[in-house]
């Protein structure tokens, strides 16, 4: 069973871009099979094998997120995320005004989806 402290002492250690599929197959390898990020407070849901799961405490302010998706708007708030023009919370700014209202890891088949409030999924890609 995996604790909120692991996921916080891995994050720590490896939850940024540069070792992000290190800092997944860690967390697949205390059990994590999933875990979503909610971009309205920027809380986690971990989720394991049999059922466990745990959440993360709110990580920023309340965001509100759009109503109505923009898939453009939104490849741009990533993409400058991913060239480190924009911090944690200055994408998430981005993303809740694009719409996007989560995004989720996958530990076992390496993949992260954003989803919009609607839960329509809107980019699901392989972490490299």
């Amino acid at each position: 069973m995996f604790t909120l402290a692991q996921m916080n002492e891995l994050h720590d250690r490896l939850g940024n871009a540069e070792t992000l599929q290190i800092y997944l197959q860690a967390l697949n390898a205390i059990g994590v099979d999933t875990f979503s990020s909610f971009i309205t407070d920027g809380h986690s849901e971990f989720l394991g094998k049999d059922g466990q799961k745990v959440v993360s405490p709110p990580a920023h302010e309340i965001l509100t997120v759009a109503t109505t998706s923009n898939r453009e708007k939104f490849m741009e708030h990533l993409d400058r995320h991913l060239q480190g023009k924009t911090n944690y919370l200055e994408m998430s700014k981005g993303l809740a005004e694009s719409g996007i209202a989560k995004w989720t890891f996958d530990t076992n088949r390496m993949m992260v989806t954003y989803y919009d409030k609607a839960d329509n999924e809107m980019l699901a890609e392989e972490v490299k």
